[in-house]
């Protein structure tokens, strides 16, 4: 018997990174909506309070701005939800595309690198990212969160723009999620913690405790509310062939992320009791104007298919059975010839008329619409044989 180490180590820690980021983002939700509910205190001196009730059982939160006149002897500190969910997902991104980098990050077609020229470009982008944010944060800029906002925007569709011209579109996405993750993760790291452990420290020593520790805390933590859902998105995008495999998907990015940040807005703005029209119509816009454009972008497509379909060449299996072979088998099989499976992905196969049938319209907006498959055009996969596939399956898939 063999046991599929690394599928299962995939599996556990992709299982490990999705629990811990739940944790994180659960945390995260929970004390932004805790602060946007808290009402002055009838009586103490904490600065904020609210009742709720959860579980059968009644709860009363307090906040104070700058910390209790007296430490107690139990205090937890929400960090470990951040710190496992970045190591999990920094470990998936060594595991799957910089150890698979000639797979899943690589695109000879834009640009010839080594794997390791590759890895060190991923790897400079997250800490790049990371002294950018930093820098922001420091500047003039960061005393305005919506100017430094714009700007934070603005690096990170340049460094998707960037990275796309050098990666497949799947890398270059995962890689720009990677990067604000690493911010969101340093933001916890390198100042929220610490700057709670300095106040609790000057506390201890019968200080005042500093309130401009716990200003920059807060505001790092509000940007990490913002930025959660288009980290989300990320995370899910390489399901979905139609954001990454655009002409442009650095520009779908940029639109879906901020319809992402419109979107928690809108929840801000409730869990404050402010009204949220205007911020939903925004998020609404944005929606459309994504949804919109890669329609747009799609619409330009049946040219090239109706250009396909004047062919002489017969539109039968035998035609492009061929091509399935050539291009798709050696991973979309039950037993995958290529070292970076031991299984299809995501179950396709198309090893046999029956499996390529019924994938037919999953082949048709990978392979010959969006052409991001096969990964990186590895096999060199011409137009015209694109346009073969997309002959056969706009007459029905025929055998």
């Amino acid at each position: 018997m063999s046991v599929d180490w690394g599928e299962w180590l995939n599996l556990a820690i992709r299982w490990f990174h999705l629990t811990a980021g739940i944790a994180w983002i659960g945390s995260s939700f929970y004390f932004v909506w805790l602060d946007n509910h808290l009402v002055p205190p009838k009586e103490g001196e904490a600065t904020g309070e609210v009742w709720s009730v959860h579980g059968g059982g009644f709860y009363h939160k307090q906040k104070y701005a700058v910390a209790p006149a007296k430490m107690p002897e139990d205090l937890h500190w929400f960090k470990w939800e951040a710190y496992t969910t970045w190591i999990t997902g920094f470990s998936l991104l060594v595991l799957v595309y910089w150890v698979g980098a000639d797979s899943f990050l690589i695109d000879p077609a834009k640009a010839q690198l080594s794997q390791a020229a590759a890895i060190g470009i991923g790897a400079a982008s997250l800490v790049v990212g990371w002294l950018v944010y930093d820098l922001l944060c420091r500047s003039p800029l960061g005393r305005d969160n919506r100017v430094l906002g714009v700007a934070w925007f603005a690096f990170l569709v340049l460094a998707a723009w960037g990275l796309d011209r050098v990666f497949n579109a799947r890398g270059a996405y995962l890689h720009v999620g990677a990067m604000i993750g690493t911010v969101m993760a340093a933001n916890v790291f390198f100042v929220i913690i610490p700057n709670q452990r300095k106040a609790v420290a000057q506390l201890m020593r019968g200080e005042a405790p500093d309130p401009a520790l716990g200003k920059a805390g807060k505001q790092r933590s509000v940007h990490n509310n913002y930025m959660t859902l288009p980290v989300l998105f990320i995370m899910i995008s390489h399901h979905y062939a139609m954001t990454f495999g655009a002409a442009r998907p650095w520009l779908v990015l940029a639109l879906l992320g901020l319809t992402g940040v419109a979107v928690r807005h809108v929840f801000n703005l409730r869990h404050q009791g402010r009204k949220t029209g205007r911020a939903m119509v925004v998020a609404g816009v944005m929606a459309l104007v994504s949804v919109t454009y890669v329609s747009a972008e799609k619409a330009t497509l049946p040219a090239v298919a109706q250009a396909a379909e004047t062919s002489e060449l017969p539109a039968t299996w035998a035609s492009v059975e061929p091509i399935f072979q050539k291009h798709c088998t050696s991973c979309h099989a039950a037993k995958p010839t290529s070292e970076a499976f031991t299984a299809p992905p995501l179950g396709v196969m198309l090893d046999s008329y029956d499996h390529s049938r019924a994938a037919a319209e999953r082949v048709k907006k990978v392979a010959v619409d969006a052409e991001i498959m096969p990964l990186g055009n590895m096999t060199g996969m011409t137009r015209a044989e694109r346009d073969a596939l997309g002959r056969w399956i706009a007459a029905g898939a025929p055998q």
